[in-house]
């Protein structure tokens, strides 16, 4: 497959009682009752969330007026993939502004806390920043940082910024496009098609051999000793399962024998939700395709390890769902650096 506060901002820390406009219709996050089943990865640093995205609300004129007008509403600013935040040791929070001091541009409502308070997302210019702690920070850097809250909020709204960023006209017409309900979809005025924002699936997998060695391989695009699991967009009237053994078979030559679904993760830089599997290899003979893929190797655990520690090669960072891939088969956190 070949990712110093605001003048005046609303403190991360601190919120209304549910007594203001945004507590109207507020219906409760859906993933708090979501039970999975199955083998699941948890853990995963942009798959969280606590925030309700409250989609009943978003083409409700009246509400959206008022939350936008009640200063304890809170925005996140993006701009191209960042975001101001404030960084304290191992730990990250998002920098809020109220909606007056919001800069122009494409607004979506990315939903109402449990205590009725509201969030938007603006894509624009990012506010100056008041404090030392604070800076832009890209969603690669401080995903893993942040609370489930911020973390949900920032990589809805960088996936909604850079849709917006990037379909501007109607591809029935080529007519400039108007942003409805609160951000989530465009539509043309000429012929009133609407278009809603492009999400690519793409699997992920982990290949085992008989003996459990991991298949790991370096994209012929990645710097010297960077390796992942292997990885490939879900093509055209495919599964994602047809994908894996497609992708696999094309960039190393195995075949797998068995493919298990583990869960997902979004991934907007741009646009992209990886699907992540695990897969049972039928065959060990290694052969690259020498176009995507550079080099592929079998690890073991202990082979891993020791490769690690003398800095041959580099896994994927904690914010990927290949980082989270790898510890489920290695047993515990991964060693190194990213």
């Amino acid at each position: 497959m070949s990712v110093a506060s605001a003048p005046d901002a609303v403190p991360a820390s601190t919120g209304p009682a549910s007594t203001g406009p945004a507590s109207q219709g507020f219906r409760g996050p859906a993933s708090q009752a979501l039970r999975l089943t199955g083998p699941t990865l948890t853990g995963l640093a942009l798959a969280r969330d606590d925030v309700d995205r409250a989609a009943h609300l978003r083409t409700d004129a009246d509400w959206l007026k008022a939350v936008w007008a009640d200063p304890a509403t809170r925005v996140i600013v993006v701009e191209r993939g960042q975001a101001l935040c404030e960084l304290t040791g191992q730990d990250a929070a998002l920098v809020f502004v109220a909606p007056g001091e919001a800069p122009d541009g494409v607004r979506f409502l990315l939903g109402v806390e449990a205590d009725g308070v509201a969030y938007f997302g603006v894509a624009g210019p990012l506010p100056e920043q008041a404090a030392p702690a604070v800076r832009p920070a890209h969603l690669r850097e401080v995903g893993p940082l942040l609370s489930d809250r911020d973390a949900g909020l920032l990589t809805h709204a960088v996936a909604l910024a850079n849709w917006h960023e990037t379909f501007t006209h109607c591809p029935r017409c080529g007519s400039p496009t108007d942003p409805v309900a609160s951000g989530h979809a465009r539509r043309c005025p000429v012929d009133g098609s609407e278009h809603f924002p492009r999400v690519d699936p793409a699997m992920i997998v982990l290949v085992t051999d008989p003996a459990g060695r991991a298949l790991l391989a370096r994209n012929a695009q990645w710097p010297e000793r960077r390796v992942s699991i292997l990885a490939g967009f879900v093509e055209a009237g495919e599964s994602a399962e047809q994908a894996v053994a497609r992708e696999v078979a094309e960039e190393t030559g195995i075949t797998v024998s068995a493919v298990t679904y583990l869960g997902s993760q979004p991934w907007p830089m741009p646009q992209s939700l990886m699907l992540g599997f695990r897969a049972a290899a039928a065959n060990t003979d290694i052969q690259v395709d020498d176009d995507e893929i550079a080099e592929a190797n079998w690890y073991s655990r202990d082979e891993l390890t020791a490769a690690i520690a003398a800095g041959t090669i580099r896994l994927p960072p904690p914010v990927s769902i290949a980082h989270r891939i790898l510890e489920t088969w290695y047993g515990s956190e991964l060693p190194g650096s990213w």
